[in-house]
């Protein structure tokens, strides 16, 4: 007899804007298909081509099921299956030991492998905040642009997806949403066929690049740049909403003087366009209020990228494009969503909250923060990591000393994972944990502006545990009584949202449980009144917080840290700008493991311009060295005009092991940080490139 057919909703967990509604098909207590769901209004029934494949990911032969203890050296990745007690025996004993003398030597690692605020940093930040652990600094992805929105609008807010639609102008300004937005690219597709002029603002030709009207190639990290130069046509053409301005923004007679230095001329030699290029740009985007901005973060992944996210969010407060639905600004939509982080994470377990919290480390550091010796202004050497949801030696920086870092034999490392990453294969302990299909978690999304609850469409594959469970029991084996700890995780999901805000009025937790998902209660045109969420309620070009920082209070251009501007003598040795956005198969680092997926991206490969590959004698199809001083990876070239002249592109992020030369972009990217939010500067690279 066949077992019946079953149906689940479920959310997609993973760090993409679109966090799309699933329906999982079950068989025999197997998750056989996995679609979007056509009931959700951001889904509309569709999935990407990665998330498509969700089944084959759950149960990929490679799945890790039961957990592991290192047998080999580190890096080796040679383990033999042990019991969950013995594991849990094994980190208790070391975890009880170090926290007793030393507990800021522990250290979390996380980032966003999963979205959901239950499996994400609930229990997990409880357990390491009771022990009084080193904090993390998670500013891996998108901390620049956060706080450039915050000094400006007061919080990660802007203008709702669903009405590009509609909209007449639309600025694509560092992103590439056929690959990472693919429910945006939707409705700016509709957007086209209404008539609206589609301009991408990207230094490579991507996928959405061709199929917009016009693609602007600026040179990376000149994006401040472009967005004063516009400011200096509207201003100087007086294509502005004087009474928009003078009821709800703060600061402009400051903005103008800044803007009016920023001459065309001097912006096209900046950016590497042409002058008219930023005029015309600017009249295009002046002509009409429903003119809108979708950012996305590979912008601000260089030194001035909060910078350059407060530039470009204050164009649509010198237009009036905020009055109408159809315009204004979207980098992230996460503001809007009532989560409520400190019942969540519970700060105040840690033993010298608010006055004295644990101390600090900053992830895009990892590599320094390992190999540092210690002493009074670091802190206590690490001497244990905890990481979950994150692959550090493959995704970030520097990756040579990260490598260096996690080898180290004193280091006891855990890893909780669904495969034998590149950190896994670092670890002391591996523990499975269990896929989205396979837990309870909530959602809030930083591209649209529901919130979402996810279900178990399945049991845990194997002895697999959900990452709550697995804190709780090392807390239990550790002897902590705190409760919060020991809190479900459906517990745990009703405290993760403020529902007496009025965005939830009329949602609570069981409803949201029956519906899979509420749209949060948001005017239409949310700044069309002013409103911000600003210390002054007002759109703020002038940021009084930055100046009590010592900061620039005005947004402004900063050269890369790499580059001919800022570092020529490097520039001469290193002539290549180098940035890695993400292929179109992969999802930062998730995914790579999939067969059906890798053969389609095929080997790693690099697009090199037709000028810079004649200069080095290199061919396509050539193998090529990509190198600087901090290390070299290996790709194919592909001779193309995609990248612009003196650009090189690597579509990441590969795992190292399943790469040729066991090696990828992040050998060649820097530890240095943003101007703002202590954010990863992955695109701010100079390199070299010669045939292999």
């Amino acid at each position: 007899m066949n077992a019946p057919t079953e149906f689940a909703r479920a959310v997609c967990p993973h760090d993409c804007p679109d966090t799309c509604a699933m329906r999982v098909t079950v068989e025999g207590g197997r998750a056989i298909k996995v679609v979007g769901d056509p009931e959700h209004p951001p889904t509309q029934g569709a999935l990407c081509t990665k998330v498509s494949r969700y089944a084959e990911r759950v149960h990929h032969p490679n799945r890790l099921t039961t957990p592991m203890k290192r047998v080999g050296r580190k890096g080796e990745g040679r383990f033999e299956p042990i019991s969950w007690d013995e594991a849990l025996e094994l980190a208790a004993a070391r975890l009880s030991e170090i926290a007793s003398r030393a507990p800021e030597a522990i250290l979390p690692y996380s980032y966003a492998g999963t979205m959901g605020l239950v499996q994400g940093d609930s229990i997990a930040q409880r357990f390491f905040h009771k022990l009084g652990a080193s904090q993390l600094d998670r500013t891996i992805c998108a901390a620049a642009g956060a706080a450039g929105l915050k000094y400006t609008y007061g919080a990660s807010l802007g203008m709702l997806t669903e009405f590009f639609s509609e909209s007449e102008v639309i600025l694509i300004w560092g992103s590439n949403p056929i690959a990472s937005n693919l429910h945006f690219w939707t409705r700016a597709q509709e957007a086209k066929r209404r008539g609206a002029r589609l301009i991408a603002i990207d230094p490579y030709r991507s996928l959405t690049a061709e199929k917009c009207h016009q693609h602007i190639a600026l040179k990376p990290g000149t994006d401040a740049a472009l967005a004063l130069g516009m400011m200096n046509v509207l201003i100087t053409e007086n294509r502005l909403d004087h009474a928009y301005i003078a009821a709800h923004t703060l600061g402009f007679a400051e903005l103008k003087v800044r803007a009016l230095s920023y001459s065309p001329a001097r912006v096209a030699d900046i950016c590497g366009i042409d002058e008219q290029v930023v005029v015309d740009l600017a009249r295009l985007y002046g002509s009409t209020r429903k003119s809108a901005i979708r950012m996305n973060y590979g912008l601000q992944r260089v030194r001035g990228g909060g910078n350059a996210v407060r530039a470009i969010a204050s164009l649509p407060s010198l237009t009036g494009a905020w009055r109408e639905r159809a315009g204004g600004a979207l980098l992230s939509s996460s503001g809007w969503a009532p989560v409520d982080s400190h019942a969540l994470q519970r700060p105040d377990l840690m033993p010298g909250w608010p006055t004295k919290p644990s101390r600090v480390i900053n992830m895009n550091a990892i590599g320094d923060a390992l190999l540092h010796p210690g002493g009074a202004a670091f802190g206590p050497k690490v001497e244990a990591m905890i990481v979950y949801n994150s692959n550090p030696v493959a995704v970030a920086p520097d990756s040579e000393r990260v490598a260096a870092g996690f080898a180290r034999e004193d280091l006891f490392t855990i890893v909780l994972e669904h495969f034998q990453t590149d950190t896994a294969d670092y670890a002391d302990l591996l523990l499975p944990a269990t896929t989205q299909l396979e837990h309870l978690d909530v959602h809030k999304s930083y591209g649209h502006t529901h919130v979402m609850v996810n279900l178990p469409a399945i049991a845990a594959v194997g002895d697999a545990r959900p990452n709550t469970e697995i804190f709780r029991d090392l807390a239990r084996r550790m002897g902590i009584e705190e409760p919060a700890l020991y809190e479900s995780d459906e517990t745990v999901a009703q405290a993760a949202f403020r529902w007496q805000d009025k965005t939830l009025e009329g949602v609570d937790w069981n409803t949201l449980k029956q519906t899979g998902w509420a749209k949060l209660n948001l005017p239409d045109a949310p700044f069309a009144e002013g409103g911000f969420r600003t210390p002054s309620g007002k759109c703020e070009f002038y940021s009084e917080r930055l100046a009590q920082q010592g900061l620039d209070p005005l947004p402004d251009y900063l050269p890369p840290y790499e580059s001919a501007d800022g570092a020529p003598e490097l520039a001469a040795r290193y002539p290549l700008a180098m940035i890695s956005p993400p292929a179109r198969n992969f999802l930062n680092s998730t995914f790579v493991n999939i067969e059906s997926l890798r053969s389609t991206e095929g080997v790693p490969h690099l697009d090199i311009h037709p000028v810079d590959a004649r200069q080095r004698k290199i061919v396509d199809g050539d193998q090529v060295r990509i190198f600087n001083d901090r290390g070299s990876m290996q790709a194919r070239a592909r001779v193309t005009d995609k990248a612009r002249e003196g650009l090189v592109v690597g579509l990441s992020i590969w795992w190292k092991k399943l790469a040729p030369d066991g090696r990828n972009a992040n050998q060649v990217t820097s530890q240095a940080l943003t101007d703002l939010g202590g954010s990863a500067t992955f695109y701010d690279c100079l390199v070299e490139v010669e045939r292999a």
